[in-house]
């Protein structure tokens, strides 16, 4: 029996780099028409001269992929649309004698966090008072019902935060109570001023001025309703 040396196998990096040239153009098509990539402008042009090259040079199988794989994740990053910043609506026109919309109804305080205002309502449904206040800038509160559950003639501010007096605790924050007060006071001075009012400027509670502030501590006893809108 006569022995054949056998011949190493060699693969054929024309065939394969064929293979993957036509791979690459039916994606270059479908991915063009899903509008991941453009249609004849010059991301596609670039696609079809590196898989051009990649035949004519007969490079390795894995370089042609890996370039062919960078390309397309360039053309994905900047197909990507960015994401727009959420900003507050702006304050209407508000009729202060008009209770809110879907506020509920008998005697309760409503709190609109985009008006910036405070209903006092009686209990057949009239506006006994409206005033604007300064309520929180993180949006902190959940729309819906909540109970007046504490009530203090003096308080302190967490952090040494300041002084307030006639507060009416309603919510629980993540720190501290939340509820309306007057504006705080501060190494002797107000946090901020009367002509403020009407834009969100605390941490969590509602400011209010002295005497819409004594007038709500007044008209809102522990289990008096406060709706947030």
């Amino acid at each position: 029996m006569s022995r054949h040396r056998m011949e190493p196998i060699r693969p054929r990096y024309g065939r394969i780099v064929a293979v993957v040239a036509s791979v690459m153009v039916t994606m270059t098509a479908v991915l063009g028409g899903l509008g991941v990539l453009p249609t004849g402008g010059s991301g596609a042009a670039a696609l079809t001269t590196s898989v051009g090259s990649a035949m004519s040079s007969q490079s390795s199988p894995s370089q042609d992929q890996s370039a062919v794989t960078d390309q397309l994740s360039s053309n994905r990053s900047t197909a990507r649309v960015p994401m727009k910043s959420v900003s507050r609506a702006p304050v209407l026109d508000v009729d202060p004698d008009v209770a809110p919309a879907d506020s509920g109804e008998g005697r309760r305080v409503v709190f609109s966090q985009n008006d910036q205002r405070v209903w006092l309502i009686s209990d057949d449904d009239e506006v006994e008072r409206s005033y604007l206040v300064s309520g929180s800038v993180y949006d902190n509160l959940q729309p819906g019902s909540y109970a007046v559950f504490s009530r203090s003639e003096q308080a302190w501010g967490i952090d040494d935060s300041g002084t307030m007096r006639w507060f009416v605790r309603f919510a629980h924050g993540p720190n501290a109570a939340i509820g309306f007060h007057d504006i705080p006071v501060d190494d002797g001075a107000p946090v901020q001023t009367l002509e403020q009012l009407g834009t969100p400027l605390s941490h969590g509670c509602i400011r209010q001025r002295t005497d819409d502030a004594r007038a709500l501590w007044d008209f809102a006893p522990i289990g008096t309703e406060v709706v947030v809108v």
